[in-house]
Parts: C-alpha cells; sequence; structure tokens
C-alpha cells in the first residue's frame, strides 16, 4: 500500500484510526483550589511544581444568551488536570500546585506572567487570544519557560509566527476545518457555499475553510458575506429576515459553510435557507476538541468525574486546559524529572505520548509543536464522526491529514 503526505491525500479502503485505547488516571483526592487570582495554598519556591493558569473572566451573561458560559470556564480542567497530575506524581514523588490568574478587563497578561515567572514558575497554561498568548511567549522567551497555548486556534500561531517556547493543545483552525472537509468528502457532498461573517476571527476561519476545500479537492459554488447583524442574538423575527433567506436564493452547493467565531449569526442560519441543505461550520455541524456526547474511549469516565467535580458539563476550553496541564504531569512522570530543560526538548520525541480520551495517544509535532490528536464532528446533541476518517492515509500518522503537514508549514523554530 502507497502512503501519501498530507498535500497528496488519497483515499484508502481499509485504512483508519488506531483503535487502541489510552488509558485513563484515577481521580485524585483533595478539593480543588478556589477560583481567584492568587488561589493557592503554597507559594511558587516549594517542593510543589506549580503550573500557572492565565485567563481572562468570563463576561456576564446577556439578556438573550440561556447557555452563558462558566464562571470557571477553562480553569475547571487544569484544576481536574492536577488533581490527576498528584494521582500520577505519587509514584515518582512528584507533587504540582496550581496558581491561577484571572485577568479582569485590562490587567495585562505580560505583567502576571513575569510576575510569576520572578516567583519561580516554569510552566504557564493559557487560554488568552492570540496576540496574548504571542506577548507573554516573547517576553519569557530568555528563560526556562513552557508555555501551553490552551485557547487560541490561530494558524499563524503554528506558522509564521510560531515560538519555540509555546505547544499548542487544541487544534488548529486548519484542523478544524480539516475534519469537516474529509467528513464532506466521506459522505460526497462536494460543494460549499461559504457565508463570512464580519470580524477578522471570522475571515481567518473562513481562509482556513478555503484551505482544505482545496486539500481535500471540494469546490467552493458561491461565497457570500453576512451583512444582517447578529440575528442569532435577537433571538426572534425581525424585518431582515426575509432579506435572509433570500439571501440563499438560486444556489448551486451541498452545504452551507457558516463562519462565524463570535457566535451572533451562525445559529440563525440552519432550517432558514431557500433550499434544504446542512449546515455546518462554526455552527451547526461543527468540529470540537470535546462533547457532552463524547463516551468512548474511557472519555464517559473523564465525563463523570468533571461533573461530580463541578457540577457542569465539561467543555471544550475545559478540556483544552486539561490537556496542557496533564501534558506536564505526564511528561514529568516519563522522565521522573520535573525541570524544564528535561520536559522541554522530551515533548516533540516519538517517546512522548499524552493519554487523553481520544483512541491514541496524543503526541507534539515537532516542527510547529502542535498536539496531534483526532477531533470529534459533533452536531449540538449528537456525536456524528471523528478525524481522521477511516480511509485517509499518512507516512506518519493518519493524525497528520489534519492541519499544516511539515513540508508546508511556515514555522521555523529556534
Amino acid at each position: 500500500m502507497r502512503l501519501f503526505p498530507s498535500h497528496l491525500l488519497a483515499l484508502a479502503l481499509f485504512a483508519g484510526i488506531p483503535a487502541a485505547a489510552a488509558q485513563e488516571p484515577k481521580a485524585a483526592t483533595g478539593e480543588p483550589s478556589p477560583g481567584t487570582p492568587n488561589a493557592q495554598a503554597a507559594q511558587p519556591g516549594g517542593s510543589d511544581t506549580h503550573i500557572a493558569m492565565i485567563y481572562r473572566s468570563v463576561p456576564p451573561p446577556s439578556s438573550y444568551d440561556a447557555e452563558a458560559e462558566p464562571e470557571d470556564l477553562g480553569v475547571a480542567g487544569a484544576r481536574m488536570a492536577v488533581k490527576d497530575n498528584n494521582t500520577t506524581g505519587r509514584f515518582t514523588k512528584q507533587t504540582y500546585a496550581l496558581d491561577e490568574v484571572a485577568l479582569e478587563p485590562g490587567l495585562d497578561a505580560v505583567a502576571a506572567a513575569k510576575e510569576l515567572a520572578a516567583k519561580g514558575v516554569k510552566y504557564f497554561a493559557l487560554t488568552l487570544p492570540a496576540d496574548e498568548v504571542l506577548a507573554v511567549a516573547d517576553a519569557l522567551k530568555d528563560q526556562d519557560i513552557v508555555i501551553l497555548n490552551a485557547g487560541a486556534p490561530d494558524d499563524r500561531l503554528r506558522g509564521a509566527d510560531c515560538r519555540a517556547n509555546v505547544f499548542h493543545t487544541l487544534p488548529s483552525r486548519a484542523m478544524q476545518t480539516d475534519a469537516l472537509a474529509q467528513y464532506m468528502t466521506l459522505m460526497r457532498w462536494r460543494k460549499i457555499f461559504l457565508i463570512v461573517g464580519p470580524t477578522e476571527r471570522d475571515k481567518a476561519y473562513a481562509e482556513a475553510l478555503k484551505n482544505s476545500a482545496k486539500k481535500f479537492g471540494l469546490k467552493i459554488t458561491a461565497e457570500k458575506p453576512w451583512t444582517f447583524g447578529p440575528l442569532a442574538k435577537a433571538r426572534g423575527d425581525t424585518p431582515t429576515r426575509a432579506e435572509a433567506m433570500v439571501f440563499t436564493r438560486g444556489l448551486d452547493y451541498d452545504m452551507a459553510i457558516v463562519a462565524d467565531e463570535e457566535g451572533d449569526w451562525g445559529d440563525y442560519v440552519p432550517f432558514r435557507t431557500v433550499d434544504p441543505r446542512p449546515v455546518a461550520g462554526t455552527q451547526g455541524l461543527i468540529a470540537t476538541t470535546w462533547h457532552p456526547t463524547l463516551e468512548t474511549w474511557g472519555a464517559a469516565q473523564a465525563q463523570n468525574r468533571f461533573r461530580r467535580q463541578t457540577g457542569r458539563l465539561m467543555k471544550p476550553l475545559d478540556y483544552q486546559a486539561w490537556a496542557a496541564v496533564r501534558t506536564v504531569g505526564e511528561a514529568a512522570t516519563q522522565k521522573k524529572s520535573t525541570e524544564v530543560g528535561v520536559i522541554r526538548p522530551y515533548l516533540t520525541t516519538p517517546e512522548f505520548s499524552l493519554p487523553a480520551y481520544k483512541g491514541v495517544s496524543l503526541t507534539y509535532r515537532p516542527w510547529d509543536h502542535q498536539l496531534r490528536q483526532p477531533v470529534i464532528v459533533v452536531q449540538p446533541k449528537a456525536m456524528v464522526s471523528v478525524a481522521p476518517e477511516q480511509g485517509f492515509i499518512h507516512q506518519r500518522t493518519p493524525l497528520d491529514t489534519l492541519g499544516t503537514d511539515e513540508p508546508e508549514t511556515t514555522c521555523k523554530l529556534k
């Protein structure tokens, strides 16, 4: 059987995702530390290995939003991971503590990171926008530091703006759109109507989708900007409703792809198109890291454990922060050391792997520090598929059919 690099992918009949199930660490005892900016009983510099969690506080819900994000979004996953680290660390006499910094509007992520680094913190998990991730990485570039990006999907962080001290636990936009494109290829839905929102993030998602369509031989038969405002947030009929329906008339497509990362209008599109067509992208059928309906490969145990600890369902940002903190603990257990000089180069070696409820152990790509992982394709109430889809193969691993492969990367790590 001939194997193809990701830029020359072929669909084979009998190739698929490795089926080895990941092993789950047992839950640690004790309660999570309070969710305050300085919530930690122990102080950096003690016997614990401190991992800093820097995140933006979740804004209060708007009047229309019945499903507001929880206040502990992301950091709750980090707290569960510290418990897991302390459980696995017992065998190597390693202990861990989480330093939580919730940045209120106007507070500087760089100042917070520098303060923690001055106290001896070497590992940072961030759920921040791309520009802040870069600012923190550059501010700490001359120190022995590992930064784990758990919140910014921007492809440029894995490309021209990559940093040697930054590792990425969430899929890039390219991985997300590749997952959707693989599913569409499998279903033979080849014609796309692309609807693009007004923000820079929307345009970045649309650009990733265009690259995925080209990569997998799909055709964008129509592309239009969304100009009707935040109709999903209006929660009701408006005078523009008829215009939005006409907006989709006379087009030849199999699936509408919406690029609305702000969640302003994407949920308005399903069931309002003139012709009956499915909707995917940032709303409708989406590609993501985690979903409440994922229950295979030990994920049900993780879901239940998270719910017991937090009283709510685990969300993608929780999982991504969990993976960031667990990366440190798992690498330290495997190497029996918590020294950055040992851990940082080890993360990109073939020997490192992270069991993470995805059916395969996850590894970091050496060329851009992206965590390889299956991406789940879901609708709001059900899991639909898992990418890489069966039949997409690669000379290293099917996981490298998702996202930017080594021959195409613009990342130049120093």
